[in-house]
């Protein structure tokens, strides 16, 4: 049976920055990566510009293989780990094979999350998590002339406006009110809808489909109101969900996610978790959340792979706040932090409805809680670190409302030393 001090499983950013936090600690102890992707390491945040053409496939790499080489780690590419035994510190592969290891990092990510729609198993549609989806997806729309999309979350409305770029008629579908949904409140969806049906795009909201079914086309959807929609293309972005099968009887906790602590270990000795599979503390509460952002998957990363290799220098996570940003039709949106006011929180809004400019403030006791604007330009993360930090914001409110860029930045030079 193989044996590794260091298994790693996940080849995103989480994993590479728990990669980099062991070696910076421990160079020689045995180090292996395993990753269910055929491919090298690339961000999924960078998919949408693989689907657009904008960037080349083979041109999306965060890691090559002198990377690894020279890192001495045994990097195991189109391995699926199928089952964790915790007891006797093995992983079980999907070939059937064993790699003992004296401490293990899962950072499997999450896979699209399909709705159980009568009829959804008998209709081709697409998804977009991985690279060869997104090349997938990229070949299909310039063929398309009728494109539907289930769901208005970013992955959604990315591939929206690159279908509707390429010339497609596009229909999104989405349950909730508003699009962006989580992200954004009502003005600032609305201006985002508003760029997308200025474009020619249909946007159904407060819509469900209850139907699926196959056609000349591709698909026949079927909406809870009786409508019914044609497409040659479906894209379904209903959500994801944590890549957590192989815990099926082992002792690591899970709920919506793997649950950890402040150094990203589980339940059990000598396994941790880090990024889109596990469910961490957030900022706001004690409460274990789910923050599947590029940012948090980087900290929990670090943090992890320093805990594993005893690094002296760990910092224990601080807890997730949600930090998003989108760009479309030329435009941008950014959030960060709580977009909910709770009790007794002051508001603040600017909105300049001619040239579609939207800022929000939320302030609870002076400090920042969440900011989130359409083309309002701040540092998310500047931002991020004021919500952290918890910097008391009531001497340069009205300055920082007026001008959170410059006064984040001037901040910034002032306590991040």
């Amino acid at each position: 049976m193989e044996h590794t001090k260091y298994l790693v499983v996940g080849s995103s950013h989480a994993a590479l920055e728990a990669v980099t936090a062991i070696r910076m600690h421990d160079a020689e102890g045995s180090l292996t990566l395993l990753t269910r992707d055929p491919h090298l390491p690339y961000s999924p945040t960078v998919l949408p510009y693989v689907v657009s053409g904008r960037s080349a496939p083979d041109g999306i790499f965060l890691r090559d293989e002198k990377f690894f080489a020279d890192q001495r780690v045994a990097l195991k590419r189109g391995t699926t780990l199928k089952a964790l035994h915790a007891e006797r510190n093995t992983a079980e592969l999907a070939d059937g094979s064993e790699i003992a290891y004296e401490k293990i990092l899962l950072a499997t990510g999450a896979s699209p999350a399909i709705p159980p729609i009568p009829g959804i198993e008998q209709v081709a549609y697409h998804v977009l998590r991985t690279l060869d989806d997104a090349t997938k997806l990229n070949a299909a729309m310039k063929a398309s002339k009728q494109a539907v999309v289930m769901g208005a979350g970013l992955v959604g409305m990315h591939a929206a406006e690159n279908l509707v770029k390429a010339g497609a008629r596009v229909t999104i579908v989405e349950m909730a009110k508003q699009l962006t949904d989580g992200y954004f409140d009502a003005t600032a969806a609305a201006l985002i809808e508003k760029a997308f049906t200025d474009n020619g795009a249909t946007i159904l909201t407060g819509s469900r489909v209850v139907k699926l079914a196959p056609s000349a086309a591709g698909a026949t959807l079927t909406l809870e109101n009786g409508t019914t929609l044609d497409a040659d293309l479906l894209l379904v972005a209903t959500g994801v969900r944590p890549n957590m099968d192989y815990l099926a009887g082992s002792r690591v906790e899970h709920d919506r996610g793997i649950l950890v602590g402040d150094t990203m270990q589980t339940s059990v000795e000598n396994v941790w978790s880090a990024g889109d599979c596990a469910q961490a503390k957030g900022f706001y509460s004690d409460a274990k959340v789910m923050n599947a952002i590029l940012p948090d998957a980087t900290e929990q990363g670090r943090i992890a792979g320093m805990a594993m290799a005893g690094d002296p220098g760990l910092k224990r996570y601080p807890g997730g706040v949600p930090l998003n940003t989108y760009h479309f039709f030329g435009r941008h949106a950014i959030s960060v932090g709580s977009s909910r006011a709770p009790e007794g929180a002051e508001v603040v809004t600017r909105f300049d409805e001619a040239s579609g400019r939207y800022l929000k403030v939320i302030f609870v006791e002076g400090r920042l809680f969440g900011i989130y604007g359409v083309n309002e330009f701040f540092d998310g993360g500047v931002m991020c670190q004021l919500i952290l930090r918890r910097v008391d914001l009531t001497p340069v409110k009205d300055r920082f409302v007026a001008n959170p860029l410059a006064v984040g930045r001037e901040l910034m030079s002032k306590l991040w030393r």
